[in-house]
């Protein structure tokens, strides 16, 4: 895989780390409820060959995604990684009842991170993320500190287990405190069409070569949002998340996005995605989604 095939292009952060913007998120790899194992593994399996041979070099997963399941089909699919960025997130387990407990001691960081390095086989990660808020939806920011969970990343990095650090769902302000303890190369948020309140961040971040993940590209719309996305779509001979997906790549040339699917059809769909041209008066009427 080389940078010119890859979906979407390639963002390279100021400290030389290279993403193809349109990555793959392998939560859907796992069971119902990102819980147990999938019911297909052969075609899970095809699903990251398949997205990697299609130039996507962004892979982004959790070891609490099954729990171990993702992680070990990711290995058994792509390992060992050349030329790979797979993207991991630290801070939640999981409980008996399929829960999302936070759990951001130290101790229980280090014991994450040892268990990613041994479900996905390597000696070192790639990226790291803090996942910090969740809020009562379960993907917004929530204000406090992070110095303590954070600062264990960053001796973790120290010590060689970690190449890179990342934060997922967190304010500014959070950002800002993360950045003075070591730095960071990706920030993961919800962010979309109709949910825009990173834009002053993504900006921010821009400006200093780090990248933006978007999450959860049609979620938060309102019945009458989803209705004009789907107007748009329909005009354009496409699917509401082909154009919810292109916009985000349209928007700033940080933004990376990681949608997912468990089916190779529904992979090469997404992917598509990244070639969508999207018109002026396709851009007025989403504009007006936000709106």
């Amino acid at each position: 895989m080389t940078a010119n095939n890859a979906p979407g292009g390639i963002f390279t952060t100021a400290d030389g780390t290279p993403f193809s913007r349109m990555g793959y998120g392998a939560m859907q790899l796992a069971g119902p409820g990102v819980w147990g194992p999938p019911k297909n593994r052969e075609e899970a399996v095809a699903v990251l060959r398949a997205a990697v041979e299609a130039g996507a070099n962004h892979i982004d997963t959790a070891d609490f995604y099954g729990p171990h399941v993702t992680n070990e089909i990711i290995r058994e699919a792509l390992h060992p990684y050349d030329e790979i960025q797979i993207v991991t997130k630290v801070g939640s387990i999981r409980d008996g009842n399929g829960g999302w407990p936070h759990a951001r001691s130290p101790q229980q960081l280090r014991e994450q991170v040892e268990s990613n390095l041994e479900t996905l086989g390597v000696d070192v990660l790639d990226v790291v993320n803090l996942r910090v808020g969740g809020g009562p939806d379960g993907h917004s920011p929530v204000p406090g500190s992070l110095a303590e969970p954070f600062g264990a990343l960053a001796e973790l990095r120290r010590e060689g287990k970690i190449r890179h650090l990342g934060l997922s769902v967190v304010d500014a302000e959070q950002v800002a405190e993360a950045q003075a303890i070591a730095p960071i190369v990706t920030v993961q948020n919800w962010y979309n069409v109709a949910h825009r309140g990173d834009e002053d961040l993504i900006r921010s971040l821009a400006e200093q070569g780090i990248a933006y993940t978007a999450f959860w590209p049609l979620g938060g719309f309102s019945p009458l949002q989803s209705g004009a996305l789907d107007q748009v779509a329909q005009k354009l001979g496409t699917t509401p998340k082909a154009v919810a997906i292109a916009w985000l790549l349209h928007r700033a040339p940080n933004i990376l996005v990681i949608p997912g699917t468990s089916k190779v059809t529904h992979l090469r769909e997404n992917l598509a995605a990244a070639a969508l041209s999207l018109p002026a008066d396709a851009l007025a009427a989403l504009e007006a989604v936000a709106a």
